[in-house]
């Protein structure tokens, strides 16, 4: 493995009632603690919860374990809602292990103390609040 330039266009947000319109897709994905304007139809962000990988994004986050874990962070008025991000399999791994070790998540556990990857940068775009538009990770261990 040699040096990576990864560009994530995260695209979202969407909130639990919508997400079986996310793609059946590989890609990386954000879950975040919002609040929801039922007026305008629109969310707001309050906090970066976890970030994740999968062959099949629309299938893992609609079936993942962790649901339990994330709704239990959430206040009264708070909804989970999702980014998300399509990426080919070959980098998908890897860019969810500089996105975590950059950010540490909270209920992330693995690649917040290590990053086992070549020197990698990242670059964000889109709905991607919260994460750095870019940055470089090094190999730590």
């Amino acid at each position: 493995m040699a040096y990576k330039e990864i560009n994530i266009e995260f695209k979202g947000y969407r909130r639990k009632p919508k997400i079986s319109s996310l793609p059946d897709e590989s890609g990386v994905y954000c879950v975040y603690t919002c609040t929801y304007d039922k007026q305008e139809k629109t969310v707001s962000l309050r906090s970066l919860l976890y970030i994740g990988e999968s062959e099949d994004i629309n299938d893992r986050i609609g079936n993942h374990e962790r649901w339990d874990d994330w709704e239990d962070e959430l206040d009264d008025d708070e909804v989970i809602c999702f980014s998300y991000a399509t990426l080919s399999a070959n980098i998908r791994k890897r860019a969810e292990a500089a996105l975590i070790y950059k950010h540490e998540p909270p209920l992330n556990t693995e690649f917040i103390d290590s990053f086992p990857f070549d020197e990698t940068k990242i670059t964000t775009s889109g709905k991607s609040k919260f994460l750095a538009t870019s940055f470089v990770i090094e190999r730590d261990d």
